[in-house]
Protein backbone atom coordinates (compact mmCIF):
# COMPACT_ATOMS: atom_id res chain seq x y z
CA UNK A 1 0.00 0.00 0.00
CA UNK A 2 1.41 3.38 -1.01
CA UNK A 3 2.26 5.96 1.63
CA UNK A 4 0.44 9.26 1.22
CA UNK A 5 2.92 12.16 1.12
CA UNK A 6 2.88 15.90 0.57
CA UNK A 7 5.86 17.77 -0.84
CA UNK A 8 7.18 20.79 1.07
CA UNK A 9 7.22 23.07 -1.95
CA UNK A 10 9.34 26.17 -2.43
CA UNK A 11 8.63 26.33 -6.15
CA UNK A 12 12.31 25.93 -6.98
CA UNK A 13 14.42 23.35 -8.78
CA UNK A 14 15.31 21.16 -5.78
CA UNK A 15 11.75 20.65 -4.63
CA UNK A 16 10.75 20.07 -8.26
CA UNK A 17 13.31 17.27 -8.62
CA UNK A 18 12.37 15.78 -5.24
CA UNK A 19 8.69 15.80 -6.25
CA UNK A 20 9.52 14.13 -9.58
CA UNK A 21 11.36 11.35 -7.76
CA UNK A 22 8.45 10.80 -5.39
CA UNK A 23 6.05 10.60 -8.29
CA UNK A 24 8.21 7.90 -9.86
CA UNK A 25 8.56 5.89 -6.64
CA UNK A 26 5.97 3.13 -6.28
CA UNK A 27 6.13 3.48 -2.48
CA UNK A 28 4.50 6.91 -2.45
CA UNK A 29 1.25 8.55 -3.45
CA UNK A 30 1.73 12.31 -3.73
CA UNK A 31 -1.32 14.07 -2.31
CA UNK A 32 -0.25 17.69 -2.77
CA UNK A 33 2.13 20.54 -2.06
CA UNK A 34 2.78 22.42 1.18
CA UNK A 35 4.10 25.99 1.05
CA UNK A 36 4.59 28.79 3.58
CA UNK A 37 3.42 32.24 2.51
CA UNK A 38 4.53 35.61 3.86
CA UNK A 39 1.17 37.24 4.61
CA UNK A 40 2.58 40.78 4.52
CA UNK A 41 3.96 40.47 0.98
CA UNK A 42 1.58 37.71 -0.23
CA UNK A 43 4.59 35.81 -1.54
CA UNK A 44 6.35 32.50 -0.99
CA UNK A 45 8.56 32.71 2.09
CA UNK A 46 12.30 33.14 1.38
CA UNK A 47 11.94 32.94 -2.42
CA UNK A 48 9.73 36.03 -2.72
CA UNK A 49 7.57 34.63 -5.54
CA UNK A 50 4.02 35.93 -5.96
CA UNK A 51 1.28 33.65 -4.65
CA UNK A 52 -0.46 33.62 -8.03
CA UNK A 53 2.65 32.05 -9.61
CA UNK A 54 2.78 29.42 -6.91
CA UNK A 55 -0.84 28.53 -7.66
CA UNK A 56 -0.08 28.41 -11.37
CA UNK A 57 2.63 25.82 -10.65
CA UNK A 58 0.26 23.68 -8.58
CA UNK A 59 -2.34 23.83 -11.34
CA UNK A 60 0.20 22.77 -13.96
CA UNK A 61 1.35 19.91 -11.73
CA UNK A 62 -2.25 18.84 -11.12
CA UNK A 63 -1.76 18.86 -7.34
CA UNK A 64 -3.63 20.36 -4.42
CA UNK A 65 -1.87 23.21 -2.64
CA UNK A 66 -1.89 23.72 1.14
CA UNK A 67 -0.81 27.27 1.94
CA UNK A 68 0.44 28.10 5.44
CA UNK A 69 0.32 31.87 5.89
CA UNK A 70 2.75 33.51 8.29
CA UNK A 71 3.27 37.10 9.43
CA UNK A 72 6.39 39.02 8.52
CA UNK A 73 9.32 37.95 10.77
CA UNK A 74 7.24 35.20 12.38
CA UNK A 75 8.63 34.08 15.73
CA UNK A 76 9.42 30.39 16.25
CA UNK A 77 6.31 29.91 18.36
CA UNK A 78 4.06 31.39 15.67
CA UNK A 79 5.68 29.25 12.97
CA UNK A 80 5.39 26.10 15.08
CA UNK A 81 1.71 26.73 15.80
CA UNK A 82 0.92 27.31 12.12
CA UNK A 83 2.77 24.16 11.07
CA UNK A 84 1.09 22.10 13.81
CA UNK A 85 -2.28 23.18 12.45
CA UNK A 86 -1.18 22.20 8.93
CA UNK A 87 0.00 18.79 10.14
CA UNK A 88 -3.34 18.20 11.88
CA UNK A 89 -5.07 19.04 8.61
CA UNK A 90 -2.93 16.49 6.77
CA UNK A 91 -3.35 13.77 9.38
CA UNK A 92 -7.12 14.10 9.14
CA UNK A 93 -6.72 13.23 5.44
CA UNK A 94 -4.50 10.23 6.02
CA UNK A 95 -1.20 11.92 5.15
CA UNK A 96 1.56 10.88 7.55
CA UNK A 97 4.66 11.82 5.53
CA UNK A 98 6.08 15.17 4.42
CA UNK A 99 8.94 15.26 1.90
CA UNK A 100 11.60 17.97 1.71
CA UNK A 101 14.13 19.00 -0.92
CA UNK A 102 17.01 19.50 1.51
CA UNK A 103 20.35 18.08 0.42
CA UNK A 104 23.18 18.77 2.86
CA UNK A 105 22.17 20.86 5.88
CA UNK A 106 22.05 18.50 8.86
CA UNK A 107 20.59 21.05 11.31
CA UNK A 108 17.69 21.77 8.97
CA UNK A 109 16.95 18.06 8.58
CA UNK A 110 17.00 17.50 12.35
CA UNK A 111 14.63 20.42 12.88
CA UNK A 112 12.15 19.04 10.34
CA UNK A 113 12.32 15.55 11.82
CA UNK A 114 11.70 16.85 15.33
CA UNK A 115 8.75 18.92 14.13
CA UNK A 116 7.10 15.91 12.50
CA UNK A 117 7.97 13.36 15.19
CA UNK A 118 5.86 15.37 17.62
CA UNK A 119 2.89 14.50 15.43
CA UNK A 120 3.99 10.89 14.85
CA UNK A 121 4.66 11.80 11.23
CA UNK A 122 7.63 10.94 9.02
CA UNK A 123 10.01 13.17 7.07
CA UNK A 124 11.28 12.04 3.67
CA UNK A 125 14.38 13.48 1.96
CA UNK A 126 14.61 12.24 -1.67
CA UNK A 127 17.79 14.24 -2.40
CA UNK A 128 19.67 13.75 0.83
CA UNK A 129 23.49 13.70 0.75
CA UNK A 130 23.77 13.60 -3.02
CA UNK A 131 26.53 15.37 -4.92
CA UNK A 132 25.12 18.78 -5.78
CA UNK A 133 27.29 19.22 -8.87
CA UNK A 134 25.94 15.99 -10.33
CA UNK A 135 22.43 16.88 -9.21
CA UNK A 136 22.58 20.26 -10.95
CA UNK A 137 23.18 18.48 -14.25
CA UNK A 138 20.41 15.98 -13.52
CA UNK A 139 17.95 18.83 -12.95
CA UNK A 140 18.79 20.33 -16.32
CA UNK A 141 18.94 17.01 -18.18
CA UNK A 142 15.54 15.94 -16.79
CA UNK A 143 14.00 18.93 -18.54
CA UNK A 144 13.42 21.26 -15.60
CA UNK A 145 13.65 24.91 -16.57
CA UNK A 146 14.03 27.32 -13.68
CA UNK A 147 14.65 31.05 -13.28
CA UNK A 148 16.98 32.48 -10.64
CA UNK A 149 14.67 34.67 -8.55
CA UNK A 150 16.86 35.56 -5.59
CA UNK A 151 20.61 35.94 -4.97
CA UNK A 152 22.68 36.73 -1.91
CA UNK A 153 24.52 39.91 -2.89
CA UNK A 154 27.44 39.06 -0.61
CA UNK A 155 28.13 35.73 -2.32
CA UNK A 156 26.80 36.09 -5.87
CA UNK A 157 27.05 38.68 -8.66
CA UNK A 158 23.71 40.49 -8.79
CA UNK A 159 23.68 40.27 -12.60
CA UNK A 160 23.03 36.52 -12.28
CA UNK A 161 19.56 37.35 -11.03
CA UNK A 162 16.84 36.49 -13.55
CA UNK A 163 18.99 34.04 -15.48
CA UNK A 164 17.87 30.57 -16.48
CA UNK A 165 19.38 27.77 -14.41
CA UNK A 166 21.30 26.04 -17.18
CA UNK A 167 24.81 24.92 -18.06
CA UNK A 168 25.86 28.48 -18.82
CA UNK A 169 24.67 29.65 -15.40
CA UNK A 170 26.56 26.83 -13.69
CA UNK A 171 29.72 27.66 -15.62
CA UNK A 172 29.52 31.27 -14.43
CA UNK A 173 29.02 30.47 -10.74
CA UNK A 174 31.80 31.62 -8.42
CA UNK A 175 33.84 28.55 -7.39
CA UNK A 176 32.84 28.85 -3.74
CA UNK A 177 29.09 28.79 -4.51
CA UNK A 178 27.26 25.48 -4.28
CA UNK A 179 25.90 24.31 -7.65
CA UNK A 180 22.41 23.95 -6.16
CA UNK A 181 22.64 27.01 -3.90
CA UNK A 182 22.24 24.71 -0.90
CA UNK A 183 23.75 27.31 1.45
CA UNK A 184 21.24 29.98 0.45
CA UNK A 185 23.41 31.61 -2.22
CA UNK A 186 20.49 31.72 -4.67
CA UNK A 187 16.93 30.49 -5.15
CA UNK A 188 14.94 29.55 -8.24
CA UNK A 189 11.40 29.26 -9.61
CA UNK A 190 10.61 26.33 -11.90
CA UNK A 191 8.52 27.11 -14.97
CA UNK A 192 8.79 23.83 -16.89
CA UNK A 193 9.45 20.19 -16.17
CA UNK A 194 8.62 16.57 -17.03
CA UNK A 195 5.81 16.55 -14.44
CA UNK A 196 4.34 19.90 -15.56
CA UNK A 197 1.26 19.60 -17.80
CA UNK A 198 2.17 22.97 -19.34
CA UNK A 199 4.72 25.75 -18.90
CA UNK A 200 4.23 28.51 -16.33
CA UNK A 201 5.20 31.60 -18.38
CA UNK A 202 6.55 34.58 -16.47
CA UNK A 203 7.67 38.13 -17.16
CA UNK A 204 10.72 39.45 -15.34
CA UNK A 205 10.12 42.75 -13.59
CA UNK A 206 12.29 45.14 -11.57
CA UNK A 207 14.93 44.14 -9.09
CA UNK A 208 14.03 44.48 -5.40
CA UNK A 209 16.64 44.51 -2.63
CA UNK A 210 16.00 43.47 0.96
CA UNK A 211 18.40 42.38 3.74
CA UNK A 212 21.41 41.80 1.45
CA UNK A 213 19.23 39.78 -0.92
CA UNK A 214 18.25 40.77 -4.44
CA UNK A 215 14.96 39.53 -5.91
CA UNK A 216 13.47 39.76 -9.38
CA UNK A 217 9.76 40.56 -9.25
CA UNK A 218 8.08 38.16 -11.67
CA UNK A 219 4.52 38.39 -12.95
CA UNK A 220 2.52 35.72 -14.76
CA UNK A 221 1.98 35.83 -18.49
CA UNK A 222 -1.22 34.47 -20.04
CA UNK A 223 -0.61 31.30 -22.02
CA UNK A 224 -1.36 31.60 -25.72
Amino acid sequence: MKRKVVMAWSGGKDSALALWRLQNNHMFQVEGLLTTINRHYDRVSIHGVRRMLLRAQAESLGLKLLEVTLPQHAEDEVYARAMNNAMDFLLERGVETVAFGDILLEDVRLYRERMLSGKNMRAEFPLWRENTTEMSREIINCGFRSVVVCVDQERMPVDMLGRVYDESFLDDLPPEVDACGENGEFHTFTVQGPNFRHDVPVMLGPRVEHDNLSYVDMTPVARG
